[in-house]
């Protein structure tokens, strides 16, 4: 397992951005900058990165594959194709369907490979209605990404888990810096939007996670029922705080955009229904109202307007937003690149 501290990070994974100094993340968004800018070059030369995909992938898979391209190294993607069969417990006979455990495979690469990068959320892949009927203090456990974390002994990169999306909050955080230039004292707002399937709470938490760390004034706004982990709450809260901003809930998505810089709208599923996926359906098909529509972002400051992607077009948006000249929804998706190179140059390079 790796122990030591990785060059240019002080944790040996890169898991979550909260598990990093500020100072540390406002150095990758300046690298990246810089990067993006031409102005700092930074070699992968011979190089090579394991991408494992245990769910389907555009943007990541393109923009982790274009990264290590240009940093003059490799990305080796591995699809499961639905036919992986890993087995993760301790102490298991295994006379099932798994046909090899973890603590080979993640040695095995680590031999291969300068990195790993693992996407793994349930919910991204299969429908509400046929994913697990677990808890979420279950699937909170990451047991995949943090299985490969374990037992790999190079650095492994969450390129999506159940948890957190920690890549997209980061090239959240360069595109806001790029936008606004100085983020203290602006007011940034993440809102649920509604949407026909119950979806991951990793990409909102990230975001919400990266906003905090701009010294933003940050406004969550959701239904009330769709309430975020407490534990990630308390983590926003802090990291705002020592960022030198501010945290704060909303219930009313009209009240939460006036005056905001940033509207950045994502949908996710409600904790309460948690595996209860039915019922989850029933609650949120009453919110359909819970759209960023032209007459909301009025009420911004002149505000630009961000999604992760893929987004459902008047639904979640509308056309009129989306299309307009506030949306920023390419270039988020393009910083995803940057930030990822300055993420792979760092935790990779010599």
């Amino acid at each position: 397992m790796l122990q030591q501290q990785t060059n240019g990070l002080s944790r040996p994974h890169f898991l979550n951005t909260a598990d990093l100094p500020q100072e540390e993340v406002q150095a990758l968004i300046a690298l990246a900058l810089d990067l993006k800018q031409g102005k700092a070059q930074k070699s992968l030369a011979g190089k090579t990165l394991a991408t494992l995909f245990f769910n389907p992938s555009v943007r990541t898979r393109v923009s982790f594959a274009t990264a290590m391209f240009k940093l003059g190294g490799q990305a080796l993607e591995i699809s499961s194709n639905n036919v992986w069969s890993f087995e993760y417990a301790d102490d298991v006979v295994m006379d099932g369907s798994t046909i090899e455990h973890v603590k080979e495979v993640a040695p095995v690469l680590s031999r291969y490979c300068d990195g790993l990068a693992i996407r793994c959320s349930e919910l991204v892949t299969k429908s509400a209605e046929s994913a697990s009927s677990g808890s979420w203090a279950e699937s909170k456990q990451d047991i995949v990404l943090n299985s490969f974390a374990k037992y790999a002994s190079v650095p492994v990169i969450n390129m999506e888990s159940n948890v957190y999306h920690p890549c997209q909050g980061l090239g959240d955080a360069v595109t806001i810096k790029e936008q606004l230039g100085e983020t203290k004292g602006k007011k940034y707002v993440h809102t649920w939007a509604y949407h026909p399937k119950a979806l991951p709470m990793a990409t909102t938490n990230s975001q919400l996670l990266a906003a905090c760390d701009l010294g933003m004034d940050v406004v969550l706004a959701h239904p009330q029922g769709w309430e975020l982990d407490p534990e990630i709450l308390a983590i926003a809260q802090k990291r705002a705080i020592q960022s030198g901003g501010s945290f704060s809930i909303s219930y009313d998505q009209n009240e939460a955009v006036e005056d905001a810089d940033i509207v950045c709208a994502k949908s996710w599923g409600a904790l309460p229904y948690y595996g209860n996926w039915e019922a989850e359906k029933q609650a949120r098909a009453q919110l359909k109202h819970w759209i960023v529509d032209e007459s909301k972002m009025a009420r911004s400051r002149h505000g630009k307007f961000m999604h992760c992607l893929p987004v459902r077009r008047n639904v979640e948006v509308t056309q009129g937003v989306l299309d307009g000249t506030s949306s920023i929804v390419i270039d988020e998706a393009e910083n995803r690149m940057w930030a990822q190179m300055a993420l792979l140059a760092t935790l990779l390079g010599d």
